[in-house]
Formats: C-alpha cells, structure tokens, sequence
C-alpha cells in the first residue's frame, strides 16, 4: 500500500488556477509535513517565470519536457525551503502537461525530485533519524482533463521507482496546527586557520556542525516539561481525537557539556589559527505540529531544526558576502556586520506563516516583494511581523597578526572577544550552556561557544 497524502483544500483551489499555456508545461513545489504514518500538503507554489536569453528548447522543434529549466526548479525550491518554518519541508513537486506528454511526464518528474533534494540538502547539518520519511511524492496534472497521478520516489535510492500514492483533499488541514516558540540568545567564535575565502567557509561549516549536534542532543522543554519517548505533545488528549484550536506553545532547548569519563580522553582540539568568525545575537525559532494526537518528540525535533536551520541560512548569507567582499579588508575588518533579521507572514487561508529575512537596509516593502516571486500570492505588508528579533544579530571577522609568540596581552585580547555580551534589556536567562570549541596557546587560538536559550 503506498503513502497518502491529506491535501488542504487551499491547495486544490490553486492547482486548479494553474493554467498551462498551449504546448507547454508549468512545474512548481508543494510543502507540507510528512510522518511515517501520514503526510500532509497545505501549500502548493508555481515554479516563477526566469527572464532569460534566447528561445527555451521547446520552442525550436524540442519537446516542452525537454525546456524545463532544472537549475531554475532546483534555486526556487532552496529559496522556498528558507521561507519555510521548522516542522515544513519541500514535499514534493507537480507538473502540468498538455494530454500529449503524460507518458513521459514520470521520467521527467523524477529527474526534477532527486535534482531537488540533492540541491536542498547539500550543506544540510542536521542528521535524518530512522523514521524520518525519504519518500518525495510527485503530481501530474493533465492540463486538458485536470486528471491527476499521484507517485513516490525514495530519494535516498538512485533505482527507486515509481510508486503508487493515495491524494486526498480535505477542509482545513492546517487550521489549528499547534505552533512552538523559541528565541535563542547566540554567542558563537569559530576559529580561521586561513585566512582564504573558501578556508573560511570549510571553517564556518565544521563549527556550525559542532553547534548543531549539540542542538540535536539537547533536551527539549515544551510548555515546561520534559519532550521524551512517546508522550503526547498536549497532555490529557484522548484517543483519535484532534485538536480544533490553534496553541502556541513556548520551548526552551536545554544543551549540556558533559565532562568525560576518568578512562576517557578530553575531546579538547588544538588548532593553529589566523582568526576568527563570530555570531551574537537572538534568533526567534518557529515550528507548527499537526493536530492529529502529535507527540512530545516529534515537536521538539521540529524546533531543534528550526534553529539550526535559521542560523545556518544567515550564515550561508555571511559567507556569500565575504565571497563577494573578498580581498577588500586588511587586517581587523571593519566589522561587525549585521546579519538579515527573521521575519514572518501569514499564508492566507491556513493558520500557519512562512519566513523571510530582511537586511538592515531592506523595508517590509522589499520582503512582500520577494515572498510574491516565491509563493505567488499577494502578502500585505501590514501583515509581516518584524517584531519579534529586536536585538540584531551580527557576525564579526577577526584577523590575528601573525607572530613566532604571543605575549600575554594577546591571549587576553583573543579570549576577550568570548565574553557574553547580554542584550540591553534582556535579563540575565536562567539556562546556561557552556562549550570549548578549541583551546590554544602560542601560535594558538582559543574560541568558546556560548548559548543561552529562553522562551
């Protein structure tokens, strides 16, 4: 028996707005949440129109399979994925044909499913679990009859084929889906050992990982209790019983740095360093959880994701950046630079928001824009809330001199810049987390993670 797929009615109505012009096809994304025992897509967006040069295959006597734009599917699936809060993912794709191309609109469907998660996953550093779904489902749509197929592929295997789908629309999916919240105060130093663009970035994504397993490794509070095992994600809840109204729930994630065991060595690391990548600041993290008796664990991975994912996005803007900027800082950096704050807005008919970020020199005027090329609809700038990170997070480049010896004053200048700084009018949080990502003495560099985590 194959997978099924509980469609939001949103959905339904805007596939059967999506019109295909005369001998050509229309490809797009469809998001949602997906579980072992059941998925469900509660939002569905068209593939925008890429301005290019010169006439698309199709036209020159090609088939119009053959004038899909891979690399243009696979950028507007990335830059959706950002948008999409913890517990959304990119589940899949559609594609429209006239009647003529539906035998070989599958072969095409797969080449565009596993060009799509190759795409969204590199770089990805956070690990799938066991149960973690590997299914991508595809639709097509016969543009003549509106007659959809529904299929399966397991992206994680390059001989999957072609499996059956149940597609099953239904009235407000997502309408009381419970939403966690989480705002995560960052004092993060990853040390350089080269000064190079792409050193930089082979850096950044080692220390990032390090940070990211133990945010997968930390304890989850949800509401104030512990999320383990089996629970129930809202206490009291009886048996095949749903949710019918929408809750926020306030998380904490609770990180450790558990001391070795006597017969164990420190996992301490010794590195010759040139510098050093710092992030502070506060982060809000969002996920939403399905209403259909959700459990404890599944919410917590979902906002775990979510801050790794927010964190690791802006870095990847940092990083583009320096590329771009490269070779014009000599030594300190006139920095630190403020990194694009995390903002939201509504989908329209759903209880659920998306994600954008917007730079210090950007308006909501420039976010309602964006999410209109994306997600295809009209979002009111009234309606994006850039509220909720008022403290800016921003990242730093240190360069450190290059000496035979450091005296003194140079180690207190290097572990001086590890110091928390708290936000003005942030009280002091009541979790603390401490890591030492490297130790240094000499030619060395110290560098020290600090993480505070409250509602």
């Amino acid at each position: 028996m194959g997978r099924s797929y509980f469609v939001d009615e949103v959905v339904e109505k805007y596939l059967g707005g999506v019109q295909a012009p005369p001998g050509s096809c229309v490809t797009g994304l469809l998001m949602g949440q997906s579980y072992p025992q059941r998925d469900f897509v509660v939002l569905a967006v068209q593939t925008p129109h890429r301005e290019s040069e010169g006439q698309p295959k199709a036209l020159r006597g090609g088939s119009p399979l053959d004038g899909i734009d891979v690399e243009w599917v696979t950028e507007h699936a990335r830059q959706v994925s950002r948008m999409l809060p913890g517990g959304l993912c990119v589940l899949g794709l559609f594609l429209v044909t006239p009647p003529e191309l539906s035998k070989d609109a599958q072969n095409t469907l797969k080449r565009l499913i596993f060009a799509v998660d190759k795409y969204i996953t590199k770089g990805r550093l956070w690990d799938l679990l066991e149960e973690d779904v590997t299914d991508l489902v595809t639709l097509h749509i016969c543009s003549k009859t509106k007659k959809a197929v529904c299929r399966t592929f397991d992206v994680k295997d390059p001989k999957s084929s072609a499996k059956p789908a149940d597609w099953k629309y239904q009235t407000g999916v997502s309408s009381s889906w419970a939403m966690l919240t989480c705002s995560v105060e960052l004092n993060l130093q990853i040390p350089v050992t080269e000064s190079s663009s792409d050193n930089t970035d082979k850096c950044m994504k080692d220390g990032l990982r390090r940070w990211a397993k133990q945010i997968e490794a930390g304890h989850c509070l949800i509401n104030g209790r512990q999320a383990s095992g089996d629970s129930d994600l809202i206490s009291g809840q009886k048996k095949n019983t749903k949710i019918t109204q929408h809750q926020t729930l306030p998380a904490r994630i609770l990180v450790s740095h558990e001391q070795p065991e006597e017969d164990q060595r420190s996992s301490a690391v010794v590195q010759k360093c040139c510098g050093s990548v710092s992030v502070r600041g506060v982060v809000h993290c969002r996920a939403y959880i399905h209403n259909n008796k959700p459990k404890a664990r599944h919410a917590a991975q979902a906002i775990k994701r979510d801050i790794i994912n927010t964190v690791s996005c802006r870095m990847e803007m940092f990083l583009e950046d320096l590329l771009i900027n490269e070779g014009s800082h000599k030594g300190p950096c006139s920095w630190p630079q403020a990194l694009p704050r995390r903002v939201f807005s509504p989908v329209p008919g759903s209880g659920l928001s998306v994600c954008d970020y917007m730079f210090p020199d950007e308006s909501t005027a420039d976010v309602a824009e964006r999410l209109k090329e994306m997600l295809d609809w009209e979002p009111l700038e009234e309606d994006i809330d850039n509220s909720l990170e008022k403290s800016q997070l921003f990242s730093s480049v240190s360069e450190w001199e290059k000496t035979d010896s450091r005296s003194d004053d140079s180690i207190k200048h290097m572990t001086s810049q590890v110091q928390v700084q708290n936000p003005k009018g942030h009280k002091a949080h009541q979790y603390y987390v401490g890591m030492a990502v490297a130790a240094a003495i000499a030619l060395l560099a110290t560098a020290t993670s600090l993480l505070y985590f409250s509602e």
